[in-house]
C-alpha cells in the first residue's frame, strides 16, 4: 500500500507521478491525499468554483495515473499551519490505511505550503506509530518514507527512479489539470526537470528523484 501527501492537486503528479504510474501498473494500492483542494490557483475564478474545478481535476488525474483512492482534507490553500486538527488529520488516515510506502514533499521546498507540509507530513508519519493520540486509531508505522521534489531541485537527495517508459502518462496526468496549465506550462517544466535527473544520474531518459527520510527494506525498487 502506497500513500502520497499532496499539499495541492497537481504536486503529486510534478512530484512523483511517474512512480505512482508504476507502483499502479505494479499492482500496488495507491492512495493520494490532497492537504488542500488548491481554491487559490486562479484569482479570476471563485473560491468555492474552483474547489469544485480542481477536485475534479486530481480526479481525472487519478485515474490517469492508476490512483485507487484520493482524500481531500480541506486544509487552506496558501495557509496551511502546524496545528492540531491538521496534524491528527494526517496521522488518522495514515492509521486508517497503514501504509506500506509514504510519499511528501521535500523540505527545501520554495511554496511555503509545501514547507509547512513537508513538517506536517515528517511528524504525523513518525508519531503515527507512537503510542499516543488514542483517538486517531490504532498505531502504524510505515516502512519506507520519501520526500519529493515539486517547485525546486533537491539538493539533499539520495534515491532516482527511472520513469522514462512511465513520463507519458505522468504528462498526460498533468495535462488533466487544466486549469494550473493556462497560467503556466508545468508539463513541459516538469518534463525538463525529469530529463535533467535522467542525465545528471545515469539512470534512465526520465528520472524522479526523492530522499529516503526512512527504509527498513532496501529491496524496494520498482520493475521498469
Amino acid at each position: 500500500k502506497i500513500l502520497v501527501f499532496s499539499p495541492h492537486p497537481d504536486d503529486d503528479v510534478l512530484g512523483c507521478g511517474g512512480t505512482i504510474a508504476k507502483h499502479a501498473k505494479a499492482g500496488d494500492e495507491v492512495s493520494v491525499s490532497y492537504l488542500t483542494s488548491g481554491e487559490q490557483g486562479d484569482p479570476k475564478i471563485s473560491e468555492k468554483e474552483l474547489v469544485q474545478i480542481r477536485e475534479k481535476e486530481a480526479k481525472e488525474a487519478a485515474k490517469i495515473l492508476g490512483i485507487k483512492n484520493i482524500f481531500f482534507q480541506h486544509l487552506p490553500d496558501g495557509f496551511i499551519e502546524f496545528n492540531k486538527e491538521a496534524f491528527l488529520g494526517l496521522i488518522r488516515l495514515i492509521r486508517q490505511i497503514r501504509p506500506d510506502m509514504i510519499y511528501f514533499p521535500a523540505q527545501e521546498e520554495r511554496h511555503r505550503d509545501n514547507r509547512v507540509a513537508h513538517e506536517l507530513c515528517l511528524d504525523a508519519t513518525k508519531r503515527a506509530g507512537w503510542g499516543a493520540f488514542v483517538e486517531a486509531g490504532q498505531l502504524w508505522s510505515a516502512k519506507t518514507i520519501l520526500e519529493y521534489e515539486v517547485w525546486n531541485p533537491m539538493n539533499d537527495w539520495n534515491y532516482a527512479e527511472d520513469v522514462t517508459s512511465y513520463m507519458e502518462k505522468k504528462l498526460e496526468a498533468m495535462r488533466a489539470h487544466k486549469s494550473q496549465l493556462k497560467n503556466l506550462s508545468y508539463d513541459e517544466a516538469i518534463s525538463g526537470l525529469n530529463r535533467y535527473r535522467g542525465v545528471v544520474t545515469g539512470k534512465g531518459k526520465y528520472v524522479e528523484v526523492f530522499k529516503i527520510v526512512k527504509t527498513s527494506d532496501l529491496s524496494f525498487n520498482l520493475p521498469s
